[in-house]
This record gives C-alpha cells, sequence and structure tokens, in this order.
C-alpha cells in the first residue's frame, strides 16, 4: 500500500533525481552536451574507467536522457534530445544560483570570476573590434564553432599569436579576444586568456563555452578554418 495516493508519480519523477545524483553521470551528460562519443572516447575524456563509463551511460539511457547507436563495433551515445541540453543548462544555473559552494568551486576551478556571456558576445559578432578564438582542437572546430571563429587550440596558440597581431593590426586599443572551448565548466579557454593576458592582449572567456551558446539557441557553424 502506498504512503499517499500520488505516490507512484512522485517515484516516476524521482527516478530523474536520482539519476542526477551522481557527479559522474553528470559529467558524461555535459561531455555528451558537445557532441557524440563512443565509450571509449567518453571514458578517456571524463577521466572515467570504461567498465564504470559503461555502467553510468546505461543508468542514463534508462532514463531516457541518453541514446546509443551502433557501427561496426563501436557504440555510440549522445543525447537524447535538445530537451536534455537546456534541462542541464537550467538545472546549472538554478544550482549555481542557489548554492554559494558551487560558485565558489566553480571560481576556483575555472580561476577566472569573469566572462562573456553568449548574449553580449552575440551582439558584437559583427563589431571588428571583438576577436573570437576557438581554443580547441581542430577536429572539434571542424564539428561545430561560433561563426567567424578563429581556431587556435590552446597547443598552438603561442607559437600562432603572430595571426592574432595580423587580425588585431589597425584595430582600437581596446580590441578584445574571446576565447571559447567545449562546455560550461571547461578549463581550457580560462588557460589561453590567461596566456594572452600574460602577453599583453586583451581577452576573456566566453561564459559556458559553445554548450552554453548551443543552449541559447544560437547558430553554430561547421568546417575546418580557411
Amino acid at each position: 500500500m502506498t504512503a499517499f495516493p500520488e505516490e507512484p508519480i512522485y517515484e516516476q519523477l524521482a527516478r530523474i533525481g536520482k539519476v542526477l545524483s551522481s557527479p559522474v553521470r553528470l559529467r558524461l551528460l555535459d561531455v555528451l552536451d558537445q557532441r557524440e562519443r563512443t565509450v571509449e572516447e567518453l571514458a578517456e575524456e571524463a577521466g572515467i574507467a570504461l567498465k564504470n563509463t559503461s555502467a553510468q551511460l546505461q543508468r542514463l539511457r534508462d532514463a531516457h536522457l541518453v541514446t546509443s547507436r551502433k557501427e561496426g563495433t563501436r557504440v555510440y551515445y549522445r543525447l537524447a534530445d535538445e530537451d536534455v541540453s537546456r534541462f542541464l543548462g537550467g538545472l546549472q544555473d538554478f544550482a549555481q544560483g542557489r548554492l554559494a559552494d558551487l560558485r565558489e568551486a566553480v571560481t576556483l576551478h575555472l580561476g577566472l570570476a569573469e566572462g562573456v556571456t553568449a548574449g553580449e558576445l552575440a551582439g558584437r559578432l559583427g563589431d571588428p573590434g571583438t576577436i573570437v578564438v576557438d581554443v580547441r582542437s581542430a577536429g572539434a572546430y571542424a564539428e561545430a564553432h561560433l561563426p567567424g571563429a578563429l581556431s587556435l587550440p590552446l597547443a598552438e596558440l603561442q607559437d600562432r599569436l603572430a595571426e592574432l597581431d595580423a587580425r588585431l593590426a589597425g584595430l582600437p586599443r581596446d580590441a578584445e579576444i574571446v576565447a571559447y572551448c567545449g562546455g560550461p565548466y571547461c578549463v581550457v579557454s580560462p588557460k589561453a586568456v590567461r596566456l594572452l593576458r600574460e602577453r599583453g592582449y586583451t581577452a576573456r572567456p566566453l561564459d559556458g563555452g559553445l554548450t552554453g551558446w548551443r543552449r541559447s539557441g544560437r547558430p553554430v557553424q561547421a568546417g575546418r578554418t580557411s
């Protein structure tokens, strides 16, 4: 006998809460929000053992948060649909607004408190004084990137500063570089911004990275840089 008539309803609602109660599963969802990946790729990028990754993905699939397809011997996973991405974004924003400990953890993890919001950057994309730089890998850039972004992977950034200088030549002194990477807690763009600032550039990271940009409903492009 149920404790109250509506208990079966709340039990089903609680399924989502139980699945999302694992930091590992939340991490996997954030990684998948960037693009489709194999189990092996997920394990490597998320820093989780392969066997554990498979088990956690099964829990996410049972809750209809992810889906999978098989290609040869490989199994590829992706988010079930865009609603999952929007839900994750809402959850992260809500939690960060409520939990001071989370805000502190994010600041400590990223190392930079201030960034450019997706809305602010969207209004500046046509501004020649704003240089948008994608610091992910060239392969990730080719799959999807912000309109007009320059591909400068972090590992190559130091050796390719001359390209930035060429872009900035003749621009106002307050011209700014906006760097972005993948998800909302990605540390690659903050590292790039610190490097750029040390070299005398004006630079900020994009809040939420490419994932946050897409969650806001803004367009992306595909293809390799020219």
